[in-house]
């Protein structure tokens, strides 16, 4: 037994911050959340280089704004993320909205309505499409030649940000580019942003290098003094992270696995996907260092994360951190001049 329980008190004035330290002091995921503030925190004050893993339909929910920020003031360094994602990101900063809605709506009337839907979210299925031609034509002003996901995200996130729609906020993707934080989205093709460049007919189709990811993703981890992962959902992204790793160790580098780990997740570990891996599992492929610091929050992430990121920016006192420098440009010339 190390403390007693200290039950929440209701305070009129204070911070989010403060909520969520005092939450520390109970148990169950309230302690959790609070741990996994701690955690990150460390990160940010250490020399650490942080992975971001984004799955789940966050940004239709309303959590964009929030990874905005943690992109904007550095506490994140390299993003991974579902294309879902990227392109609900995108279809906002073209100026476009997601509708709040019903869960419980006639979705055969919706069909005819032309309205897709999320759960309790509605989008217009006609300006999904404008946002499947701005990819089909951007795709189509580049250069023919394959690209990681990463460049092709740093260039449209260049080009999106000159478009970016009359009065709306800047976009995850845009925001990225202009900070220098690297988005890589290894499961593009189940997305619509994969829809859009499969309209490419013939030998005009667009190629990724996705193996180029695995290579720069694991040289990023294996360049940094220590890395730290926080884990938004699971899916692809969380395992994309997880094994830069174990890339790095068959690259023969000298890595130990991730040495502090945060992860929002509404899953199980009993059922054997990793989406529910505990941290603890991943431990014994080497993912996460044997002495390592970790939290996992079970719970809703559109509850979590609010309150994480909140506290995160309120404890670091809105200060912008530096940040791991990243330069991936060697990798991008090394490409050109192999498909030249």
């Amino acid at each position: 037994m190390k403390k007693p329980v200290r039950p929440v008190e209701v305070k009129l004035k204070g911070s989010v911050s403060d909520l969520v330290k005092r939450m520390g002091d109970t148990g169950f995921q309230g302690k959790n959340l609070s741990v996994a503030v701690d955690v990150w925190e460390d990160m940010l004050k250490n020399d650490t280089t942080i992975f971001f893993g984004l799955a789940g339909a966050m940004v239709p929910a309303g959590m964009r704004e929030l990874v905005v920020y943690l992109i904007k003031n550095r506490y994140i360094d390299c993003l991974v993320s579902t294309g879902a994602n990227l392109f609900h990101d995108i279809h906002e900063t073209l100026g476009r909205y997601h509708w709040q809605g019903s869960p419980h709506a006639d979705d055969n009337v919706l069909k005819d309505l032309g309205i897709d839907r999320i759960y309790d979210v509605y989008a217009v299925e006609k300006e999904f499409n404008d946002a499947d031609r701005y990819i089909y034509d951007f795709a189509g002003s580049l250069e023919r030649r394959p690209y990681t996901t990463r460049e092709f995200l740093s260039l449209l996130g260049k080009d999106l940000s000159k478009r970016k729609g009359k009065g709306a906020p800047e976009g995850i993707v845009s925001a990225a580019y202009k900070a220098g934080v690297p988005v890589y989205c290894p499961a593009v093709a189940d997305s619509s942003i994969g829809i859009s460049l499969a309209l490419k007919n013939g030998a005009e189709h667009f190629i990724f290098d996705l193996i180029g990811d695995v290579k720069e993703t694991a040289e990023i981890a294996a360049g940094a003094k220590e890395t730290g992962v926080v884990y938004v959902g699971g899916g692809t992204p969380k395992n994309f992270i997880q094994q830069t790793e174990v890339t790095a160790t068959l690259m023969c580098k000298n890595v130990e696995g991730h040495k502090y780990a945060v992860q929002i997740t509404a899953d199980a570990p009993h059922w054997g996907g990793l989406s529910g891996c505990t941290f603890e599992e991943a431990q014994s492929w080497g993912k996460i260092a044997k002495k390592s610091t970790h939290a996992t929050v079970n719970a809703d992430a559109t509850i979590a994360l609010p309150f994480i990121v909140t506290s995160l920016a309120q404890r670091m006192k809105g200060k912008k951190r530096k940040g791991a420098n990243l330069d991936l440009s060697k990798s991008n010339n090394i490409r050109k001049r192999i498909w030249e």
